[in-house]
């Protein structure tokens, strides 16, 4: 509607757009969280965390309506066919950019439960976005890193405990739990450093998807294995959609039964780790080899978009 307007008026109205949605729904799910927080009957805490579910569905929708307002985004997506709204779901998936968490809700927001992060605990002081994800039950994480480990054995194992406490909120709502097994978003700097040996992706890390299913596992429907790409945007793909230059994205989806991790092996195998992790990186070897299908189609069909019509 306003995207014939010029790029820096466009990112400024999609950013008051945006700041507002996010202000107005996290204000609505922080008082439910809060009633939520010292009500001590389950029944109505569960059906607090279902309206507060609704309020967060309500941002997502708000946010494609933003898009439509400042760009023309086709929206190519395949896979969402058998999913159930009242399943229990873990997903996997590339990351490419901030804009990725809001693209994903907004796909997804009529087909599987309202998405669940694990989060950086100091994501927690963010804003409403902090408060709004603790009122939503959004697991906050304080990794214990090696080195940490090593000082201390004794808080080997606490991880675990913390997981398995943040995903016992989830026992009574289908939920959606997402993991960005890259551990952190592509750029080309970061593809570089690795040395990682696909084209478009970061190396997985299978710990994240452990501790998850070593946590909830027999509680999940399916693990989806989700591949977004942005065929046409530039390298700060946030920035390129708030100015309008995004024209299509795609979104692929692929339902695989969930693997079962047995933690007690898990964490004391080193086998059993590298042949999970060997699982993971097959799974991203054809992630990759399916996003270079998918920009090589885009390629060729802009080539013949731009193509020159023949004059006689």
């Amino acid at each position: 509607m306003f995207n014939f307007l010029p790029g820096p008026v466009l990112f400024l109205l999609s950013s008051v757009l945006l700041v507002i949605n996010t202000v107005v729904w996290s204000s609505f799910i922080i008082i439910g969280g809060l009633i939520k927080f010292v009500m001590p009957i389950r029944v109505i805490r569960t059906g607090l965390s279902h309206l507060m579910n609704r309020f967060m569905w309500a941002w997502a929708l708000c946010n494609g309506g933003i898009l439509f307002l400042i760009a023309k985004i086709e929206w190519d997506v395949e896979g969402l066919e058998g999913l159930k709204p009242d399943g229990w779901y873990l997903l996997i998936s590339n990351h490419l950019s901030g804009f990725d968490i809001a693209a994903l809700t907004y796909v997804l927001r009529n087909n599987i439960p309202m998405l669940k992060f694990f989060l950086k605990k100091e994501l927690l002081y963010v804003p409403f976005m902090g408060l709004g994800c603790w009122a939503l039950d959004m697991p906050f994480m304080n990794r214990t890193s090696p080195k940490q480990l090593k000082k201390n054995p004794r808080l080997k194992g606490k991880d675990l405990e913390t997981t398995r406490r943040s995903c016992a909120k989830f026992k009574y709502i289908p939920t959606s739990i997402i993991n960005y097994v890259e551990g952190s978003r592509f750029t080309k700097e970061k593809h570089a450093r690795q040395g990682a040996p696909y084209r478009y992706l970061l190396r997985p890390k299978a710990g994240g998807i452990a501790f998850t299913l070593s946590a909830m596992g027999e509680q999940f429907t399916n693990l989806l294995n989700v591949t977004l790409v942005y065929p046409d945007a530039p390298d700060d793909v946030l920035a390129g959609v708030m100015h309008g230059k995004v024209k299509r994205i795609v979104v692929r989806i692929e339902t695989l039964p969930v693997p079962e991790v047995d933690d007690k092996r898990y964490f004391n195998d080193a086998e059993c780790r590298a042949q999970f992790q060997r699982w993971l990186n097959g799974i991203w070897q054809q992630k990759d080899e399916q996003i270079h299908q998918i920009l090589l189609k885009h390629d060729s069909h802009q080539l013949v978009k731009d193509k020159p019509a023949n004059v006689n």
